[in-house]
């Protein structure tokens, strides 16, 4: 008996260890809400391969602040955010301790985000589901 739980929890660690566990969960479409002050708050958390919202939905020409933070773990994510129509190029190392991005979006359209780590020749955290999109409406 206590073989088969070392062998399961063995196979468990390096399948964590190697990217092959899947995180299982889809993430949402978040629809921010303009605040009192004319600002769209963001709340995004990053982990084990994904981020959540996944997609987010914003007003265009109206100012956004994404408060975005990771999941405690020793898997090192980052979020990459570049729209140079906005003046935006974000490539940050995410912490336990939430930062915000802010920004003011002036176009139209999709953009995304991902994680641009890799670990050796693993697939990329953004192979593995790291990305997600902004999408912004009239």
């Amino acid at each position: 008996m206590f073989i088969k739980k070392w062998l399961l929890l063995s196979g468990m660690a390096l399948a964590i260890a190697t990217g092959h566990a899947q995180d299982t969960s889809t993430g949402e479409t978040l629809h921010a809400v303009i605040g009192a002050d004319g600002t769209q708050r963001i709340r995004m958390v990053g982990g084990n391969y994904f981020f959540k919202p996944k997609h987010i939905v914003v007003k265009v020409n109206t100012p956004v602040e994404i408060s975005i933070s990771k999941e405690a773990g020793i898997v090192p994510h980052t979020f990459v955010l570049k729209v140079p129509a906005w003046g935006v190029a974000t490539d940050t190392e995410l912490d336990t301790e939430a930062r915000t991005i802010a920004f003011t979006p002036t176009t139209v359209g999709k953009h995304p985000f991902h994680c641009r780590n890799k670990l050796l020749f693993f697939k990329s955290h953004q192979e593995r589901g790291m990305e997600g999109v902004i999408e912004v409406i009239p």
